[in-house]
């Protein structure tokens, strides 16, 4: 439904963003749907329009009329879903390498959000018309397992893990040259590339904070299998990580300069395993994801090498 409220700022609230404030009042819509709003113009401080990342003063009066989500216009598509767990609340899904997660401008059709509009009548409606039931997203080229909430409660809490850092994500790459360390943490700031506003960079002075741990599996000389696990959730970030410390994700079409050797599309990245507690009962739930066959096919060629 809309919300409309009026508000004076109190003093505890002085100096947050107003999207932040608006996020903490009115928990059924996301965040970033609030910001869209914000900039369309729902929102107004002291009866004028602001930006997302105007600091409230106290004293101000906020004024918002925030309609609900549209009815969504997407249409639903049979496409296969490879379905790891699901119930009342939650999907969980292991995502093929080569699909979007959700549309966006001259990508409507044959995306995760079309599959799931087919499979399941009940998706959370929080992120607005294009984004039913999702949470959190993978690269169009990385496969593996993504969590889909079926309803509004499950989708809040979701996201509350995801924001505080309780859901554990486990992935497997083979990245180009061989590791100097068997273990290792990266922590180098992300943010927008400068020039190729497309991808995503190690910035020190603009970037958000990203932590990305890493573990050798196994050596192949001019390769290595790795095992990754992430703190945040930077878009980019293990492929941005990896490329910053010298050895890309193989097949990686952004952040790898080197001629992809073997029969893949996109990068051999899987998000392996995805551990988080379940919206309804609490309870601390883990999913893992098959690796795709193409992913194996090289791990099989690089062993047989080495042999």
């Amino acid at each position: 439904m809309d919300r409309t409220l009026k508000i004076q700022v109190a003093e505890e609230n002085s100096k947050k963003r107003v999207d932040v404030f608006l996020a903490e009042l009115i928990d059924d819509f996301s965040r970033s749907y609030i910001q869209k709003g914000i900039e369309e113009g729902w929102v107004k401080v002291n009866g004028k329009t602001v930006k997302p990342n105007y600091k409230l003063k106290c004293g101000d009066v906020v004024e918002a009329q925030i309609p609900a989500p549209k009815a969504l216009s997407l249409e639903p598509e049979n496409i296969p879903l490879d379905i790891i767990y699901e119930d009342q609340d939650i999907i969980v899904i292991n995502k093929p390498r080569g699909m979007v997660v959700y549309p966006a401008p001259g990508n409507y059709s044959g995306t995760l959000v079309n599959a799931l509009l087919y499979h399941a009548k009940d998706l959370s409606g929080i992120n607005g018309v294009l984004r039913p039931g999702i949470v959190h997203r993978l690269d169009k080229d990385t496969s593996g397992a993504i969590v889909v909430a079926k309803n509004d409660q499950a989708h809040r809490t979701l996201a509350d893990q995801f924001k505080g850092k309780k859901v554990k994500k486990t992935y497997l790459a083979i990245v180009w040259g061989n590791l100097p360390e068997d273990r290792a943490t990266i922590e180098a700031p992300i943010g927008r590339h400068p020039v190729k506003r497309v991808e995503m960079a190690v910035d020190a002075k603009h970037g958000k904070e990203a932590i990305t741990h890493f573990k050798v599996l196994e050596r192949f000389g001019d390769f290595t299998f790795v095992e990754v696990n992430i703190e945040t959730g930077r878009t980019h970030q293990i492929r941005v990580h990896m490329s910053y410390i010298g050895h890309p994700v193989v097949g990686d079409p952004l952040y790898s300069r080197k001629k992809n050797p073997f029969n893949i599309k996109g990068q051999a990245l899987h998000a392996f395993r995805l551990g988080l507690y379940h919206p309804r009962s609490g309870e601390f739930m883990t999913f893992e994801a098959p690796v795709p066959e193409d992913f194996n096919e090289i791990l099989n060629i690089l062993r047989r090498r080495a042999m």
